[in-house]
């Protein structure tokens, strides 16, 4: 992958998915599973070091990504919720890390254009917060520089980051992107029949 100094990406993918009733991160999909998209696109993008978070069914997502050019975490507190991977991600970073994209595991429809532009943006404002916006409408990945990671490791629950959206209003950085793939992520077997549905539509 060619390199944007200091930005890693983090794809959260260790949540037990319970409204699937499946482990949503092996499902097949183009050929491979939707985790291994979503690896294969932030792999074909600019970031410097890709992370990967796994928790519930490691023993099945783990030998999945053998060969990837990532480092893979194991977050055993994944049942504490989404701030535990966030944590257990940044704890992988190497130390000269400028900032971080939080990608989602369920989320393969982003493109590596897509994470690029967030990259881009970030690099030319050096805002504390960067993230997508279609049709007005926050979506997923979302950048965090370093100066946010103390707020970052100090998050609890299942909430994610949105606490810091508040805290940090007033230097956050929208980009406009040209696709819905920001809001679609596969929370349920409607959302999974509704991506092969988009896939066969073309």
């Amino acid at each position: 992958m060619t390199t944007l100094p200091g930005i890693a990406g983090v794809i959260l993918a260790a949540g037990i998915g319970s409204r699937m009733g499946a482990v949503k991160q092996i499902l097949p999909f183009r050929g491979r599973t939707i985790l291994e998209c979503v690896i294969d696109s932030a792999i074909a993008s600019s970031l410097e070091k890709v992370v990967v978070v796994i928790g519930h069914r490691s023993d099945l997502i783990g030998p999945m990504l053998a060969g990837k050019d990532v480092t893979v975490v194991i977050n055993g507190e994944y049942t504490h919720g989404q701030s535990s991977s966030i944590k257990a991600g940044l704890q992988a970073l190497p130390e000269q890390t400028g900032a971080v994209l939080f990608l989602l595991g369920d989320q393969p429809l982003v493109t590596p254009e897509t994470i690029n532009l967030l990259l881009e943006a970030f690099r030319a404002s050096q805002s504390r917060i960067v993230l997508p916006l279609f049709h007005g409408k926050r979506g997923n990945p979302v950048l965090f520089s370093r100066e946010t990671f103390s707020r970052l490791e100090a998050l609890q629950g299942d909430r994610g980051a949105s606490p810091l959206f508040q805290e940090y209003a007033g230097e956050i950085l929208q980009v406009t992107v040209g696709d819905d793939s920001i809001h679609f992520d596969v929370d349920s077997e409607e959302d999974y029949r509704q991506l092969l549905a988009r896939e066969a539509e073309g």
